[in-house]
């Protein structure tokens, strides 16, 4: 096993980095869980996001917890479910060939879900040993992406007009 970061590992910076990605990611699964309130199947939604949220504010605060049993549970039925719905949206996307997945609901859940997944996925060990440079630069582009995303979509009107009612209202 390799040694736990700390102040004495040799890029103590990309530690916070990772952790500050984790806290903005918390943040970001929290708001995406929030702004399903209006969403006719909200609680299933509002799980789906708010179990990565958890997980990663506990990453943010506690980096090593990923190495604990409860955790990796968590994370691994997380991402195991969400794999399974994954496959069957992603299923349904191909066959009814939708190219502009943001513009429809089961596209927009697609997204979301991969998200959390591959984002677990990445956070996965990350408490192992010091977070590298490979794994600090992949969660600073993850990171920026949902948040770029979303502001595009909240100033660009004309895009979400098509969007169910249920999409527009929460925030």
């Amino acid at each position: 096993m390799g040694e736990v970061c700390d102040e004495k590992s040799p890029k103590p910076w990309l530690h916070v980095v990772w952790q500050s990605c984790n806290v903005l990611m918390s943040l970001f699964f929290a708001l995406a869980s929030y702004v399903q309130i209006n969403d006719p199947d909200a609680g299933l939604w509002m799980v789906g996001y708010g179990v990565p949220a958890v997980l990663c504010a506990l990453i943010g605060f506690k980096p090593h917890v990923t190495e604990t049993l409860p955790w990796r549970r968590v994370a691994d039925l997380h991402v195991m479910i969400s794999t399974a719905v994954i496959s069957m949206l992603g299923w349904k996307l191909y066959k009814e060939s939708i190219t502009h997945i943001f513009q429809q609901e089961e596209g927009r859940e697609f997204s979301g879900l991969m998200l959390t997944a591959v984002w677990l996925l990445l956070c996965r060990h990350s408490g192992r040993a010091p977070v590298g440079m490979l794994r600090v630069s992949t969660a600073v582009a993850i990171t920026v992406f949902p948040f770029v995303a979303w502001l595009y979509y909240y100033i660009n009107k004309e895009l979400r007009s098509n969007w169910p009612s249920h999409c527009k209202t929460a925030i």
